[in-house]
């Protein structure tokens, strides 16, 4: 497939001045569209700003790939020739990779004899957010062309570069936010007998917060709690009114999710009693848990035999790829971009995250190969 190598970079470079974040992906999709074009397909727009393409084979059964296309409001700090022409917006989380070796995917698909199984090639938009994958799930399309298992992949610096990672059963967290508010009444701070200080209770919900995790999961059960941001007082000797503060839990089933935003709300309960305060609280439960199928795994292993393999991890990030597969089997890789040499060292969603494009074709080497192996069946 070195024969993509030119291709895969124009498209990677061309995509990565033109960042747009989610639902407002229209130059996007316009290049997508036009590419597909000059290669032959008929591709069809979804959900406002995404794209897919099918491609009937001998089988209705098919089987799908799906890239995300959307940007994020970072300014991007890489000096290079194809650096972002949207200012305040940069592809920094590789998403640009994505398309472009989905794009060559298609392209190596045009030099191919008729498959054993349909394809459906997705472009799905918003990614970061709200989660574009749940919306496309919703037009019924995996419904509508017979979807039977879907395939993904992401860029990831933390991985030498051309390493394949992933694992069967839970890979990606669910992620949920929470908004906060500990309302007390505020005062002097030379006097906090007249007051109702809503510091002190807010440091023992953050403390209490602590044993969700360790005391309520199963140690065989993975999950976490972060407080990233405290908002509250305006002066050293004023006693606030009222403290916010705002988080996010990972876990990697929806059973625990519920259990940790259970305790977290008896927490506040509790606390609300015990210092006669008032907090508010608010849960907002994002995209579901990135599951790769068991099944699909085990072929997945045998294939990647061809590849630098690693077995990964589970990890506390999130990703959109889930809403796909609570409705289908389905396989989300990870794929090493990290060289010292050349200084891609930068972590995902970082102004200066940049990598080499020729590890591109590990991806789409590897589509192909699980695309081989499935028409034999």
């Amino acid at each position: 497939m070195n024969f993509l190598l030119n291709e895969v970079i124009k498209y990677r470079r061309d995509l990565h001045q033109i960042p747009e974040v989610g639902f407002k992906e229209f130059k996007t999709q316009k290049y997508i569209i036009n590419t597909l074009k000059s290669m032959g397909y008929s591709p069809n727009t979804i959900c406002e700003t995404g794209v897919y393409v099918y491609i009937p084979g001998i089988k209705k059964e098919c089987i799908a790939f799906r890239a995300d296309i959307d940007a994020l409001a970072i300014q991007e700090e890489n000096n290079c020739t194809f650096s972002s022409k949207h200012s305040g917006f940069m592809h920094a989380c590789g998403h640009d990779g994505h398309t472009a070796a989905l794009l060559a995917f298609a392209k190596y698909l045009t030099t191919t004899a008729e498959q054993n199984y349909s394809i459906l090639l997705i472009f799905q938009p918003a990614e970061e957010g709200p989660g574009g994958a749940k919306f496309i799930c919703e037009t019924g399309i995996l419904e509508k062309f017979h979807v039977k298992e879907i395939y993904s992949f992401h860029l990831f610096p933390d991985l030498e570069e051309g390493t394949i990672s992933t694992k069967a059963g839970p890979f990606f967290a669910q992620a949920t936010e929470f908004d906060c508010k500990v309302v007390g009444k505020g005062g002097h701070g030379g006097m906090p007998q007249k007051t109702n200080d809503p510091l002190i209770p807010f440091t023992k919900i953050i403390d209490s917060y602590q044993s969700i995790i360790s005391r309520n999961l199963s140690p065989f059960n993975a999950g976490v709690i972060t407080v990233g941001k405290i908002s509250g007082g305006t002066a050293r000797n004023i006693i606030s009114n009222s403290v916010d503060f705002y988080g996010t839990i990972r876990a990697y089933s929806q059973e625990d999710t519920e259990l940790i935003i259970k305790r977290m709300k008896e927490i506040h309960n509790g606390i609300e009693i015990a210092f006669d305060i008032k907090v508010i609280d608010e849960f907002r439960v994002l995209y579901p848990p990135v599951i790769n199928d068991n099944i699909l795994y085990n072929n997945f292993l045998k294939i990647s035999q061809d590849f630098n393999f690693i077995q990964g991890e589970t990890l506390a990030l999130a990703e959109d790829f889930a809403f796909y597969q609570e409705k289908v089997p389905g396989i989300f890789f990870l794929l090493g971009t990290r060289n010292k040499e050349q200084n891609f060292i930068s972590p995902l969603h970082s102004s200066s995250f940049n990598f080499d494009e020729k590890v591109l074709l590990e991806g789409v080497k590897l589509f192909a190969k699980l695309l081989e192996d499935r028409n034999e069946i």
